[in-house]
């Protein structure tokens, strides 16, 4: 572990990434307290240019203060994001460990299950999806887990059954040692570093997703978030350019700091670059 976080903390662009993303979630958890009220509410003059009013980012074309929604729709992304890809790691994790381990017919079904679905473009499933069940926060979130577990899958698999082939499994086995336990208690703790890497960047994924969907008018109504932000200003882009820029700016600096913490992840958690 001290090994680990010493590499991890030898990567600068890893710090600097871990920093920009502690501040992002810090505004997150703090949004009542930084902008107090709602974001919905008209707090001035539609259309008023950044630092106009008293409203450093502006407003729209309904006098919302273009910050209050940037600063509490950074909780609706980051809800999102991390909610479907625990959702995603949760489904993807356990369809592609019973495939590695188990093998045979098992093993076939389940990797054409995943081949199904991976036929399907992610967007335009989790499109189809969102439409049917009506836009919210659990549809959505529901909608991005299902397009975004079967790399996950596939990965576990395969990290699976490369750890299954060692030494220590087989004599886990001798031992008497159930399937389950055997599996929960030496195979996958020694296949987790990559599937983490991996989840750290599908949330990078989901929040491209959700704002995605948003844009299209495919977001939670009830709830103010940085896509919606983007879509409602896209009409208005000419007059009112700082309505989208801004929100797409967060959404940009929230994903490469998720980006540069999953490649400094995934040198400290790489025993050969470690080791360098």
């Amino acid at each position: 572990m001290n090994e680990t976080l010493r590499t991890f903390l030898s990567r600068p662009a890893g710090i600097v990434g871990l920093t920009i993303l502690g501040l992002v979630c810090v505004v997150a958890l703090l949004a009542p307290v930084i902008s107090p009220g709602s974001p919905w509410d008209m707090a001035g003059m539609p259309f008023a240019r950044p630092g106009e009013g008293g409203m450093w980012l502006g407003s729209d074309t309904l006098g919302r203060d273009v910050a209050a929604g940037v600063i509490h729709g950074a909780r609706v992304s980051l809800l999102i994001g991390v909610s479907s890809t625990l959702a995603a790691l949760a489904i993807g994790v356990t369809m592609g460990a019973i495939a590695g381990f188990s093998g045979g017919i098992v093993d076939l079904i389940i990797v054409r299950v995943t081949e199904v679905f991976q036929t399907i473009p992610n967007f335009v499933l989790a499109i189809l999806l969102v439409a049917i069940l009506t836009p919210s926060l659990t549809t959505i979130i529901l909608a991005i887990a299902l397009v975004s577990w079967p790399p996950l899958a596939r990965l576990t698999r395969a990290q699976v059954m490369s750890v299954s082939r060692r030494e220590f499994v087989h004599a886990a086995r001798c031992q008497g040692q159930s399937a389950v336990s055997v599996l929960v208690r030496h195979v996958l703790p020694n296949a987790i570093s990559p599937i983490i890497v991996t989840g750290s960047l599908t949330v990078a994924a989901a929040i491209l997703i959700e704002a995605a969907l948003s844009f299209m008018g495919l977001g939670d109504p009830n709830h103010m978030s940085w896509g919606y932000m983007v879509g409602a200003g896209r009409t208005v882009i000419r007059q009112a350019w700082w309505m989208s820029v801004f929100p797409g700016l967060a959404i940009l600096i929230t994903v490469v700091a998720i980006n540069l913490v999953g490649e400094a992840l995934n040198d400290a958690l790489n025993p050969r670059i470690a080791r360098s």
